[in-house]
């Protein structure tokens, strides 16, 4: 997120003076040297993303929680009425 903080404003400038033309809208006025984000830097965020919510989704979803969850719905839904489970 801090790669993307410190350089968004270089890229869409650059993105600006790059498509200005094209696009009808007004080119800066000084020279904005090219620059684009890096893909290796995006692969690794969404990378490191993808590995948190596998390995706490193998957590998540152990024996021992389903097990549990097993438990837990039959009592949710076989109580008797008027009755209050502490």
């Amino acid at each position: 997120y801090f790669y993307e903080q410190a350089f968004r404003e270089h890229w869409e400038r650059s993105w600006v003076s790059q498509h200005c033309k094209s696009l009808a809208i007004p080119c800066p006025a000084h020279y904005t040297p090219r620059m684009s984000p890096d893909f290796t830097v995006y692969m690794i965020k969404y990378l490191m993303t993808l590995i948190v919510g596998i390995t706490s989704g193998f957590w998540i979803w152990s024996g021992k929680t389903l097990h549990s969850w097993r438990k837990f719905y039959p009592r949710l839904t076989n109580s008797r009425h008027g009755e209050t489970t502490v």
